[in-house]
């Protein structure tokens, strides 16, 4: 068995979008180095300042360094029939298909990830960083940062991983079945197994048990299998630095959105960026003009007595408009949508009937309006949701109180009961936000729910 033990240098640190700067390629038959391939690349493209930092390797240096399609023959042929072999392999892997696939050519070979081989066969260490695990083990690097310093350690390192394996390690990695080799380099295959086809809330963890993203889905292991193998910059690094990947069930989308929310609030995972802040509040009014047509319009909340509806945000009042607007055939330019003289554009598309160009009696578009305000006053009232549990046993139950989200608890059905009064105390309150009423808001929508 061959093994080609790779390290590149890129123009950046994501894996999509980068361009290879550096290569290195070591052919190794298992018990030594065959062949080497090494050279610096022009990547056609700058190389930020502070990854020239980083690797020492500056615009200056590969200006007259062959391009990449130049060396992609001799890429493809040093892989050829071979392991292909890196610390935190999906990143280099990634790096050059990517850079083929740009050339027209494929790229297929067998992945062993050393990070994840260290791993499993050398358990306990603090850290599984090529310099961290080299220190420990006693490995010396010449040029750390350099493709040809790191592929150097890198297949000493392997080495050591070939003679620490009864082979039931290696072999069970390169089995085509097992996820083994396209796995981010921390995460166990075990956590991935253990996670459910049910809807609930997931939360990645680092090294450190500390909690860098909280996402919700219907599926939660069909979900996180989406973040793990997409290409995206972000997704690579949530997915490099991820350890562990803990759940929590929630039986319904609803109640997995909105515990979603919360935690997202109380935790601050550094990759999650929705829903983070909440802004200055602002809210719905209306009013009367010279010719009795009543408009919508929002404020801030302290220019506003009476709100008809909290929304929190500019964005949101705008969005929520336009949705309503639409919903019930409101002018836009009553609904505070469009700036203008004379009538409004949607007029011409057929989903306002003409009040702003005297074609509809004011009084009927006002009724209108009025019908249309009543669905939002609904929005005030106090109600419970009640959804599926996380078992055939159980309901999940949402309490709305006087138009504000006050949490939600399950409840099986001997615990069931009707009283508003005895829910408020089975459910431990959560703060109600832009985010929550927007979650309530839509899914009432959707669902055609009577309050």
């Amino acid at each position: 068995m061959k093994y080609a033990i790779v390290d590149i240098e890129t123009t950046g640190l994501g894996a999509k979008g980068n361009k290879i700067t550096e290569i290195s390629i070591f052919v190794h038959d298992g018990e030594q180095i065959i062949k080497e391939f090494t050279t610096l690349v022009n990547p056609e493209s700058s190389i930020s300042y502070k990854i020239s930092g980083l690797t020492g390797i500056t615009n200056e240096m590969v200006r007259k360094a062959p391009k990449f399609h130049e060396i992609a023959k001799d890429v493809i042929e040093y892989t050829e029939d071979c392991i292909f072999v890196a610390h935190n392999v999906n990143f280099d892997f990634n790096v050059i298909k990517h850079e083929l696939q740009e050339l027209g050519a494929e790229f297929k070979r067998k992945k062993l990830c050393t990070i994840r081989l260290a791993r499993k066969l050398i358990p306990g260490q603090r850290s599984y960083s090529l310099g961290a695990l080299c220190t420990s083990l006693g490995i010396h690097i010449k040029n750390r940062h350099r493709a040809r310093g790191d592929a150097q350690a890198t297949v000493i390192l392997l080495e050591k991983l070939l003679a620490l394996d009864s082979g039931l390690v290696f072999d069970s990695f390169l089995n085509n079945r097992s996820r083994q080799a396209t796995l981010p380099p921390l995460l166990s295959k075990t956590v991935i197994d253990n996670l459910p086809n049910k809807p609930g809330v997931y939360y990645f963890k680092d090294d450190n048990n500390n909690v860098i993203y909280v996402g919700k889905a219907i599926d939660i292991k069909q979900r996180v299998l989406s973040h793990l193998y997409s290409k995206a910059n972000k997704e690579l690094k949530l997915c490099t630095e991820t350890a562990n990947i803990t759940f929590e069930l929630t039986g319904n989308e609803l109640v997995a959105l909105l515990l979603e929310s919360h935690e997202i609030k109380r935790l601050y995972p550094k990759y999650n960026r929705a829903q983070k802040k909440n802004y200055a509040s602002f809210g719905l009014t209306t009013y009367q003009d010279l010719s009795g047509i009543i408009h919508i319009t929002y404020n801030r909340l302290k220019l506003i007595s009476n709100p008809i509806l909290k929304l929190y945000n500019q964005t949101e009042c705008r969005t929520f408009l336009e949705e309503f607007c639409e919903a019930h055939e409101l002018c836009p330019k009553y609904c505070s949508l469009q700036n203008i003289t004379g009538g409004c554009f949607h007029y011409h598309i057929k989903t306002c009937k003409g009040v702003c160009r005297d074609l509809e009696e004011v009084e009927s578009y006002n009724l209108r309006v009025k019908k249309a305000l009543s669905s939002i006053e609904k929005l005030n009232s106090t109600f419970i949701i009640k959804e599926k549990g996380r078992t055939e046993e159980e309901e999940a139950v949402v309490l709305i109180k006087n138009g504000l989200y006050q949490g939600f608890t399950f409840v099986t059905e001997k615990e069931e009961t009707t009283s508003i009064l005895e829910y408020e105390q089975l459910i431990e309150l959560k703060e109600d936000n832009s985010d929550t009423q927007r979650i309530v808001r839509r899914y009432l929508e959707k669902t055609n729910f009577k309050v």
